[in-house]
C-alpha cells in the first residue's frame, strides 16, 4: 500500500513538471513572435512611410498639373479676346483709311487730325500685336511645361506601379522559398532546427546539438544531412543568397589550440556550414558569406541554461535578390 501512494506522488509530481516547462517554451516563443511582430510593424510603417512620400509627390504633381492646366485656359481666353480686339481695331484702321481717302479732297486741318488719328491707331494696333504675339509665346511655354509635368507624372505613376509590383514578387518569391526549405527540412523542424520568416528573408536557426559537440566547430554526421538537403535547396534558387551566422553563449571558451574564445569559435562554425553546404555543389561561392557573432547577438537570457542553449546556435539567412528594385531606386 505504501508503495503505491508514493508511485502516484511521483507520477502527480513528474505531470506538474511538464506543463510548466512547456508554459515557459510558449513564453519565449510567444516573446520571440512579439519580436518579429515588432520589426514587421516596423518595416510596414517605413514601406508605408516611403509609399506617402510617394503619394504626396504624385499629389503635388497633380496639383500643379491641374494649376498649368487653369493658366492655360486662361491664356487661351486671353488670346481669343486679343485677337478680337485686333480684328477691331484693324477694321478701325481700314475704316480710317477710306475717310482718309475722302478726307483728303476736305480741308487740311481736318486731314491733318484724321492723320494724327490714324497714326495713334497704328500705335496702338502693333502694340496690340506685341502683346498678342507675347501671349502667344507665354502660352506655348505654358504648354510645353503642362506636356513635361504630365510626362513626369506618367512616370513617376509608373515607377511606383513597377516597385509595387516587384515588391509583391519578392514576397511571394520569400514565401515560395520558405516552403521549399520547409519540405526538405520537414523531419528536422523542432527538432533543435526552426524555420522563420521575416523582414522579407528566410531564417533556418539551428541548435548547437543538431551540428555540433560543444566547443567543437566540427560538423557532425546528423548535421551535415540537414546541410546537404538544404543545399540541394539552393543549388535550385539562385537568385538567393546566403549568409551563415556562428552564436555562442556568453561562457568563456575554455578549449585550445587555433581558438582563443567564442568569437574564433562562432566565425569557424559558420565557415564549416559553408564548406558543407558547398562540398560537392554547383553554386557560386560568392553568394554565400560566413559569419561570427560570439555572444553579442543573444536570444534569450544566458543566466540560465535553457537561455544559454538556444544561443548556441547557426542561423542561415536567405535572401531573396532584389537587383532589379535596385536598379530602379537607382534611377529615381
Amino acid at each position: 500500500m505504501r508503495n503505491a501512494v508514493l508511485g502516484l506522488l511521483a507520477i502527480a509530481f513528474i505531470t506538474s513538471c511538464v506543463p510548466a516547462r512547456k508554459y515557459e517554451e510558449i513564453k519565449n516563443k510567444r516573446e520571440l513572435c512579439e519580436e518579429e511582430r515588432s520589426a514587421l510593424k516596423e518595416q510596414n510603417r517605413k514601406l508605408d512611410e516611403d509609399f506617402k512620400e510617394i503619394q504626396q509627390a504624385h499629389e503635388k504633381l497633380t496639383t500643379r498639373v491641374k494649376g498649368l492646366t487653369n493658366d492655360t485656359t486662361v491664356m487661351g481666353k486671353s488670346l481669343r479676346l486679343m485677337t478680337k480686339n485686333y480684328d477691331k481695331l484693324n477694321n478701325t484702321y481700314e475704316l480710317l483709311l477710306e475717310k482718309n481717302q475722302e478726307l483728303l479732297k476736305g480741308s487740311q486741318r481736318e486731314t491733318k487730325e484724321l492723320f494724327s488719328d490714324l497714326q495713334a491707331s497704328q500705335l496702338e494696333l502693333l502694340a496690340q500685336i506685341d502683346s498678342v504675339e507675347k501671349a502667344r509665346m507665354i502660352l506655348q511655354q505654358k504648354q510645353s511645361k503642362l506636356v513635361e509635368l504630365n510626362e513626369a507624372l506618367d512616370e513617376r505613376a509608373k515607377r511606383v506601379e513597377e516597385l509595387e509590383a516587384i515588391l509583391q514578387r519578392k514576397d511571394s518569391a520569400v514565401n515560395a522559398l520558405r516552403s521549399k526549405v520547409q519540405k526538405a527540412l520537414l523531419g528536422f523542424e523542432n527538432n533543435g532546427l526552426t524555420i522563420e520568416q521575416k523582414n522579407g528573408k528566410v531564417y533556418v536557426s539551428l541548435e548547437e546539438s543538431l551540428l555540433f559537440k560543444s566547443g567543437s566547430y566540427v560538423v557532425d554526421t546528423k548535421g551535415k544531412d540537414v546541410l546537404k538537403k538544404l543545399a540541394e535547396v539552393l543549388e535550385k534558387n539562385a537568385d538567393v543568397n546566403v549568409l551563415v551566422e556562428g552564436h555562442t553563449d556568453n561562457v568563456p571558451y575554455n578549449g585550445s589550440g587555433q581558438l582563443n574564445d567564442n568569437w574564433d569559435l562562432s566565425v569557424r562554425r559558420a565557415t564549416s556550414v559553408v564548406k558543407i553546404i558547398l562540398d560537392g555543389s554547383s553554386m557560386d561561392p560568392s553568394r554565400l558569406t560566413a559569419a561570427g557573432k560570439g555572444d553579442h547577438m543573444p536570444l534569450a537570457d544566458n543566466s540560465t541554461a535553457e537561455g544559454r542553449a538556444k544561443n548556441r546556435r547557426t542561423e542561415i539567412i536567405l535572401t531573396p535578390k532584389l537587383d532589379e528594385l535596385f536598379e530602379i531606386l537607382d534611377t529615381q
